[in-house]
């Protein structure tokens, strides 16, 4: 018996409803509900599910990115097509079921013994022999060699004009079939379980329940009841923030407009958030010691959660699913990144915010985040040039910044120290994320400060290298950037340079170097007049050695270009170095010397006020100090369909083994009086085409007949 791939077809009634019924209890309706379901799972997989809107229209543009919402495309698993071609696909295969069971049982009963010996002569594997034995002692022998070898057998006796026949009939193999309805009984479970444990309960009470999704913000205790689930609800799967030395009992469940707040049974205290890593400094464990606080009986039960070690209680699992800041309290240096501005300094806790003037421009700062180890591969570093052309600094150092999992080659992992997330917001509520690192770090040969800056969270981090001083401090590149912007200076390190670069010399002499010298710096400085007739090559602002490198591309001749340009960058280089000298001057500093760790420093700094000029904010932030607290976040479930999920999957497991590994084979040896002895006619029939029939049908031959025959193709 083959299972039909037709539906339930009625022979009375309606003939739109027979044709419903038939499609919809069809194998062919069944597969492409699966083929709709694999892609719709495809889609799921590829786009992220469940982030802020921004990130969407970020990434899709605003035309885009609502058509992919009003799919539902960003929650897919819990759209309502989704679940609507599940529940289809149940009642598909349900009926498939009730189609085919009755009669695989059925045909599983039967030996097929009323068979006709002609029949026999039409099997592939059919062969003939006469027995020196009477046909009822030859058909009892028969049956204990194939009942020794597994089959189950049935005899027959049948008259025939020549005496008494009998018919040996056996099968093997039966739990193929059984496997046909293990697998699709266990996609009806599997579908079950994951309607059960899914958004189909949520939504349901969304639309006979009156409850609404919250979008506003406040105190968890304020929240109106129309936004809560109650602690009955029988199935969720939500995220819940505990701050270490505090407790926390109602989950947020995400959708679409915003949140669903599910109450707990219970409380859950975070005594303390466990991280621990290997001797390279990657992480190995995250634990949270916990305190569950029941909220009926006051039961108070400690336990450890664990990543792949939940907790359960009341039916609830809890699972350690990341962490997150507590709100540890950050000190950071506001450091001017252009005019001679004074540093001060500001303090906040992650996730708040705080005003900032800076003249009539206002801003928001707001603390984002503190990452206190940051383990970054550093192989592969060494010997590595700057294109000090280029204003984005990403690729020139993300294979030292870069995460270390992403390399090919070789690791030298290193921890680098605590650093700062934060985001400056204009007026406008426009708003930049920064990523600075606390302490320098060793790259080429120098100690720099590494200073991100990304317009949207789509974008990697765009990070400037500014040089550590003498201090280990960002100070000396500060004042030497405040010095550049401060036109009396420059004109006194002109001053400065030229009277140590061409001393006695004539005033003609003196007078050409020090409009060159000039020259130089201020196009370095972005203030030249001359640069309103260079081109900008899409530049927002042209200065530092962009600017030079405009102004000789439109001034000097190209076969002068390199000379000129080599005696250009060497005036450029030591007015800037007695600039240095005028900034440390007026922090009541010592003058600094000629040395090669100075010549590093300088050689930095020029790049780095190059670059600088491109950084989109007035001050970047340097973290000075920090006090840590950490929150875990939990993932709470109640799931029934689990256990149904889990016996689906079983079942799948048995079905789909059945089905291709175990062979039905049928097996009939006719037995008609000869003589003193009898004619066998035996023929083998198989649901599948395999050498291993052929095998069989030989071993069988021999066995049954008492001596080997040929088998007919």
């Amino acid at each position: 018996m083959t299972a039909s791939t037709a539906g339930i077809e009625f022979k009375g009634g309606s003939q739109r409803l027979s044709a419903a019924v038939e499609l919809v209890s069809s194998m062919r309706f069944a597969i492409a509900l699966l083929t709709v379901i694999c892609i719709a799972s495809v889609v799921g997989t590829v786009l992220k599910q469940h982030e802020p809107l921004n990130n969407y229209v970020n990434q899709f543009g605003p035309f885009w990115s609502e058509v992919f919402g009003a799919l539902n495309l960003y929650s897919v698993y819990s759209a309502w097509w989704f679940l609507l071609i599940l529940a289809f696909l149940v009642l598909s295969t349900s009926l498939c079921i009730l189609r085919n069971t009755p009669k695989i049982l059925h045909d599983l009963r039967q030996y097929k013994e009323n068979i006709r010996e002609q029949s026999l002569k039409a099997f592939p594997h059919k062969a003939q022999a006469s027995l020196n034995e009477g046909t009822e002692a030859a058909a009892r022998r028969m049956g204990e060699v194939l009942l020794s070898a597994g089959w189950k057998v049935r005899l027959q006796e049948r008259e025939t004009p020549n005496g008494r026949g009998w018919m040996v009939a056996a099968k093997a193999g039966a739990a193929n079939k059984l496997g046909y309805i293990a697998a699709h009984v266990a996609i009806v479970l599997v579908c079950v379980g994951g309607l059960l444990d899914g958004d189909l309960v949520v939504r349901a009470q969304m639309w006979f329940n009156g409850k609404t999704p919250f979008t506003g913000s406040g105190l968890i205790a304020d929240v109106p009841e129309q936004h809560r689930l109650s602690d009955r609800n029988p199935t969720f799967r939500g995220n819940l923030l505990v701050t270490e030395g505090t407790r926390a009992g109602t989950a947020l469940l995400a959708q679409p407009q915003g949140v669903i707040l599910q109450d707990l049974p219970f409380d859950v205290e975070l005594k303390k958030f466990i991280v621990e890593y290997y001797s390279t400094g990657m992480p190995k464990l995250f634990a949270s010691d916990i305190v569950i606080h029941d909220r009926y009986t006051g039961e108070r039960k400690e336990a450890r959660v664990e990543v792949n070690h939940p907790v359960e209680h009341r039916g609830i699992q809890i699972y350690q699913s990341s962490f997150d800041d507590g709100g540890s309290l950050l000190k950071l240096k506001a450091m001017p990144m252009g005019a001679a501005t004074r540093p001060f300094e500001v303090q906040g806790r992650v996730g708040e915010s705080t005003a900032l003037t800076n003249g009539d421009q206002r801003m928001q700062l707001e603390f984002t985040g503190l990452r206190v180890i940051n383990v970054e591969n550093f192989a592969n570093t060494a010997n590595q040039g700057t294109d000090v052309r280029k204003v984005d600094l990403r690729q020139a150092i993300e294979g030292r910044l870069g995460s270390a999992h992403k390399t090919m080659t070789e690791k030298e992992l290193r921890n680098v120290g605590p650093s700062v997330t934060y985001k400056l917001r204009d007026e406008a509520g426009q708003a930049r994320e920064f990523h600075n690192y606390m302490l320098p770090i060793d790259l080429d040969g120098q100690r720099v400060f590494v200073l991100g800056v990304r317009d949207t969270p789509a974008e990697p981090f765009r990070y400037l290298r500014a040089p550590a001083d003498e201090n280990d401090s960002l100070e000396g590149f500060v004042r030497l950037r405040a010095a550049l912007a401060d036109d009396a200076m420059r004109r006194e390190a002109v001053r400065r340079y030229v009277a140590e670069a061409a001393p006695g010399q004539r005033d003609d002499l003196v007078q050409a170097l020090t409009v060159s010298s000039q020259r130089a710096i201020d196009l370095f400085a972005g203030v030249d007049p001359e640069l309103e007739r260079l081109p900008r090559n899409n530049l927002p602002q042209l200065a530092g050695l962009q600017a030079v490198s405009a102004f000789m591309e439109v001034n000097v001749p190209e076969a002068e270009r390199e000379k000129a340009g080599e005696v250009l960058l060497r005036i450029l280089n030591g007015t800037l170095f007695e600039l240095y000298q005028l900034s440390r001057e007026r922090a009541g500093l010592s003058r600094a010397e000629r040395s090669e760790q100075n010549a590093t420093f300088m050689t930095q700094s020029v790049l780095s006020l190059s670059d600088s000029f491109f950084y989109p904010a007035p001050l970047t932030f340097q973290l000075t100090d920090f006090e840590q607290v950490q929150a875990s976040v939990f993932q709470v479930a109640r799931a029934p369909g689990k256990t149904i999920v889990y016996l689906g999957c079983l079942l799948l497991i048995i079905g789909v083994f059945a089905m291709l590994y175990v062979r039905e084979r049928r097996l009939w040896v006719w037995l008609a009086p000869q003589g003193d002895g009898a004619q066998a006619t035996m023929a083998l029939s198989s649901n599948r085409k395999l050498l291993d029939n052929d095998r069989e049908f030989d071993t069988l031959t021999t066995r049954l007949l008492q001596k080997p025959t040929e088998v007919t193709p």
